[in-house]
């Protein structure tokens, strides 16, 4: 759609809606495509259904297809627009021109995303109160992007995911990493090669802290699989999954950036490290004490270097802080907070409830925002009855808040 200044991708479902009286169901979409979101959030169109809402997914300025100016949205100065103020004015725009179009001027609208993407949904209720009526903000780490908390918390959770398994499991892990580091110092770098499938073997110190860094970014995107046998079993299923590849290539795998979880590949991680490197504060580290990973340290000199270098930027360490209220969130209201205790994420965010409209939701055998999928039979009852207390939160703000229109008029 056209919103002033460029061509943003949104999709909209009108199927259940009720025409000009429903609410409107909006998913902040967040770092990636946003029919990647759509896929997997059914429990929006299921509740849609239930409440005859209007469902649209809004795609991410410099995410997808959502390009400012096309190639050169990620040169510089181009990319300097991509900030999370920008992504949350795209939105208000958004919903205002959608509202007029449609004739719903008076139809209440809840925010809902994951991951980053329930970060912005909060966000939009804290700063456009008067257009947002409520947000669902699933997995949320509110708190620890806006650089609060302990930077060793993320790999200490992950850690504790897979020890949940099986205390072996860690033990495995943290022994099948000392086994490379034990190779890498006597320089058995062919030895490494053959473990590993790698093209070409390590030769420097380094490959072998890019190794490290490929294999710990598996183990975030699998939290929850004794030796090395553990660690290639780990990138073959990550990065290998249609056995296509004939080995594995170091830097072209995983490209390190300035989130220590990883940016992925492609486009959108440009993006995102950009992100990084500005607003979103990502300095997590692991030490091998409280976690299972060989020590790798990003402190904010390390982020403040990489990014003046990749991007000529410096960082803003607490503007989300500043912006986005931090921790000091009790005079907000109608949000709900996610979180599933499989998840890393969970401890960077709101995981207590501050008053009875803003409520944190802590979900048993879940994991990173699976509250927002579709229902699934292996559903766990944890998030059964947390997407009926969802359900029914949502229900009494969409109540309210036509009470409110109606007053108004």
């Amino acid at each position: 759609m056209g919103n002033g200044t460029f061509n943003q991708r949104y999709l909209i479902t009108e199927e259940f809606w009720i025409k000009g009286y429903g609410p409107i169901f909006f998913y902040t979409g967040n770092e990636g495509d946003i029919w990647d979101f759509a896929s997997n959030s059914g429990f929006i169109t299921e509740l849609a259904a239930q409440l005859r809402a209007l469902v649209i997914f809004a795609e991410h300025r410099y995410y997808g297809r959502s390009l400012p100016f096309d190639k050169d949205s990620f040169s510089i100065p181009q990319i300097g627009l991509l900030t999370v103020e920008q992504a949350l004015a795209d939105y208000a725009v958004m919903i205002r021109e959608l509202k007029q179009q449609l004739a719903a001027t008076d139809c209440p609208v809840i925010v809902f995303g994951g991951s980053y993407g329930g970060m912005l949904s909060a966000y939009m209720r804290l700063k456009y109160p008067n257009m947002v009526a409520g947000a669902l903000a699933a997995s949320a780490p509110v708190l620890s992007t806006a650089g609060l908390g302990d930077s060793g918390q993320f790999f200490r959770d992950v850690t504790a995911d897979f020890e949940s398994v099986a205390s072996e499991c860690r033990d495995a892990v943290r022994g099948g990493f000392h086994q490379l580091k034990e190779l890498a110092r006597h320089q058995d770098y062919s030895h490494i090669q053959s473990e590993f499938s790698l093209c070409k073997p390590p030769s420097s110190a380094q490959d072998i802290q890019q190794l490290n860094g490929l294999l710990r970014n598996a183990f975030t995107l699998m939290s929850a699989t004794n030796t090395l046998s553990v660690l290639f079993t780990l990138i073959r299923i990550v990065y290998n999954s249609t056995g296509l590849l004939p080995c594995f290539d170091l830097y072209s795998l995983y490209v390190k950036c300035a989130d220590p979880t990883g940016c992925g590949l492609g486009l959108d991680s440009l993006a995102w490290d950009y992100q990084a490197c500005t607003e979103i504060d990502l300095c997590y580290e692991s030490n091998n004490v409280t976690d299972m990973f060989p020590p790798m340290a990003f402190t904010e000199t390390d982020r403040q270097l990489y990014c003046a270098k990749r991007w000529g930027v410096v960082p803003r360490p607490n503007w989300l802080k500043t912006q986005f209220w931090g921790d000091a969130l009790s005079t907000a209201s109608n949000i709900i907070f996610s979180n599933g205790d499989l998840d890393p994420w969970a401890n960077g965010g709101v995981r207590k409830s501050l008053s009875s409209s803003l409520v944190a939701l802590n979900i048993s055998g879940g994991a990173h925002h699976l509250d927002l999928r579709g229902s699934n039979d292996a559903d766990p009852e944890s998030v059964l009855s947390a997407r009926k207390t969802e359900a029914e939160l949502i229900t009494q703000w969409v109540k309210m808040e036509r009470s409110r229109l109606q007053r108004s008029l």
